[in-house]
């Protein structure tokens, strides 16, 4: 069932492009677009990601990126960046994070800067990843977790034919330090992908 017993070895894209949107892992010279980006959107992401309050400067935004590049070398974490194809514009940021490599099982995560919001950049990124991990991961599971409260973050995965597998009650805390509700959507090769 396993991909690979060395997954680091497996190639990794240089670049996924859509109709809209291009995905692509940070270069160092993405800092200033990602800096600019979280700038701008701190009160849209806040409520939803513990990260709104980073990228405080140009030089943390590009540790974050050699960070990230090294996470993706090894296959530990892989965060990725997300851009309008016709003007080459950093719209915001994805993760593929695995959660066991023998299955395989992987997470998706995703978020956009405020003024790229309902465009439907997430929903077409989102499809090309998942059809991406499920083709060349050979993935068994692909999960998508939301704040029940974050209805545009929900309807992603409910666009696209992940089935809603799980309401887990007051199971994390939000970035306020409150009490969270998490839906689950997941796809396996067996479920209908839109």
């Amino acid at each position: 069932m396993s991909t690979e017993k060395y997954h680091t070895l497996l190639p990794f894209f240089e670049e996924l492009q859509g109709e809209r949107v291009v995905i692509r892992p940070y270069r160092e010279s993405d800092a200033q677009a990602l800096f600019e980006a979280v700038s701008e959107s701190r009160d849209h992401i806040r409520p939803w990601l513990g990260f709104a309050d980073a990228h405080q400067t140009i030089e943390e935004s590009r540790d974050f990126i050699i960070h990230q590049q090294a996470q993706i070398l090894l296959r530990e974490d892989m965060n990725l960046s997300l851009w309008d194809k016709a003007s080459r514009r950093f719209v915001g940021g994805m993760g593929l994070h695995p959660h066991d490599w023998k299955i395989p099982y992987f997470e998706i995560g995703y978020w956009l800067r405020a003024s790229a919001t309902g465009h439907g950049y997430t929903t077409e990124a989102v499809k090309l990843l998942t059809n991406y991990v499920f083709t060349q991961f050979k993935a068994n599971r692909v999960e998508i977790r939301c704040d029940e409260k974050n209805t545009r973050s929900a309807a992603v995965p409910q666009r696209l034919g992940f089935v809603q597998e799980a309401r887990l009650r007051n199971n994390a805390l939000t970035t306020a330090g409150d009490l969270r509700t998490t839906l689950v959507f997941a796809l396996t090769p067996d479920d209908k992908r839109t």
